[in-house]
């Protein structure tokens, strides 16, 4: 079975993690897969969004124990390797050029939560559940640290990294930490409709709104002005914004 699903509809690629029986827990395989389809999607001009989603009852519930065996195991070489893979799945996340879309149901615990966090937009079912609970086996949830505390606030980001609570999606979202919360029963149908709205969209402007917004990270405010005036004027000359133009300047005739 292929422990990643990978489709195509209307400029929305979908990946799903496919390890249910495993509550779709990370691996070596699996991390690898992923990073693999970002990198194979970036240079795809027609994609507009991708959703990142889990098969079964839950989104990913961490590391699985065949990796947790090999942390236990290892040296301070092969754990810098391995925490490494991880860290470049988020990167291509941040780096991709289109907006990924987390689509968590169920548990995102751990490492998946984590994974949510590195998307640049997360969405999830009412019942969901999010956290990061790897203090409690001694370990430190510490790369997706750098994503949370620019998610979220210092004392709230300490709260959920120290304690490793379980918390609600209600809770998410009025931490900052989610976007949107959709019912149950319509959850895969809402996941459709947002990730779609990408489609109808500017696909040059969002690409570069995407840029932006993470190129302006610990710039100075004179130097995130400066480098949003450059993004601005390569906007202006892009086929969307001159169409955008023509078709506000005709409206207006």
């Amino acid at each position: 079975m292929e422990e990643l699903l990978i489709s195509d509809r209307e400029s929305v690629l979908t990946l799903t993690l496919n390890r249910p029986e495993k509550r779709n827990a990370l691996n070596d395989s699996l991390i690898r897969a992923l990073k693999e389809a970002f990198l194979e999607s970036a240079d795809d001009r027609e994609l507009k969004a991708i959703v990142v989603k889990g098969a079964g009852k839950d989104f990913c519930s961490g590391a699985d124990l065949s990796a947790l065996q090999k942390i236990a195991d290892g040296g301070i070489l092969e754990n810098l390797e391995d925490a490494e893979a991880l860290m470049e799945l988020f990167l291509v996340i941040r780096k991709h050029p289109v907006p990924v879309i987390a689509a968590v149901h169920g548990r995102a615990l751990a490492g998946g939560c984590g994974l949510a966090t590195a998307c640049d937009l997360v969405i999830a079912s009412e019942t969901a559940r999010f956290g990061y609970p790897e203090v409690k086996i001694g370990f430190v949830p510490a790369m997706v640290m750098a994503i949370l505390r620019r998610n979220i606030s210092e004392k709230q980001a300490f709260e959920l990294l120290t304690r490793g609570f379980e918390f609600t999606a209600q809770r998410a979202l009025s931490l900052g930490l989610i976007n949107q919360i959709f019912d149950e029963t319509s959850f895969e149908e809402e996941i459709v409709n947002y990730a779609g709205l990408f489609a109808k969209l500017s696909g040059s402007a969002v690409r570069l709104s995407k840029k932006l917004l993470y190129q302006m990270d610990a710039q100075t405010f004179e130097n995130a002005l400066s480098l949003g005036a450059e993004i601005n004027a390569i906007a202006r000359l892009t086929d969307d914004c001159q169409t955008g133009i023509a078709r506000f300047l005709n409206k207006k005739d």
